[in-house]
């Protein structure tokens, strides 16, 4: 019998602020194997948690700062294919859930995820010019949704009480 394919469930968090009239955004750099490079905070979505949660907690472990989401900005599918010397090649298919939302306050008591080296704030500019150092290749359309106004309601999500069980059973 053939194995059950299951995409990768990811959150993101679309951080943005607005300095001269114009929209920066808050990126993390972070050391891959594919060397250093940018990415929305970002990450895996935890058993016994909903995706909003999953997406506060992703951008607080990876950026220190507390994030609310507020609205969905889109959902997403990719494919990701990786050589991998002397093994068969990776390949992943991530399912994005992105989220804006507000900024809260820097939380100096924390680190940074293993990996992130520090969060930057870029222009949509600065951001289509380092394509080549994208970690994920969502980045940048989740920011060209985000600034043409896609917003869906978080009402739009829902998570069965089970879900949360499952945490319970886990200790989570």
């Amino acid at each position: 019998m053939q194995e059950r394919w299951k995409p990768s469930v990811t959150v993101a968090a679309i951080i943005d602020r607005k300095v001269g009239g114009r929209s920066e955004f808050m990126l993390v750099e972070e050391i891959t194997r594919d060397g250093l490079q940018l990415n929305n905070p970002a990450g895996h979505l935890d058993p016994g948690e909903n995706l909003i949660e999953a997406c506060a907690r992703e951008a607080l472990e990876e950026t220190a700062h507390l994030f609310v989401p507020t609205a969905l900005v889109g959902i997403y599918l990719s494919r990701f294919e990786r050589p991998i010397p002397g093994q068969p090649t990776e390949d992943i298919t991530y399912l994005r859930f992105a989220f804006c939302g507000e900024l809260g306050a820097l939380q100096p008591e924390r680190t940074l995820d293993q990996g992130i080296v520090r969060t930057v704030w870029m222009s949509a500019e600065e951001i289509h010019a380092s394509q080549a150092r994208h970690r994920c290749p969502l980045l940048m359309r989740c920011m060209q949704d985000h600034l043409a106004g896609r917003r869906y309601p978080l009402d739009l999500i829902s998570t069965d009480d089970s879900v949360y069980r499952i945490g319970q059973m886990l200790g989570l």
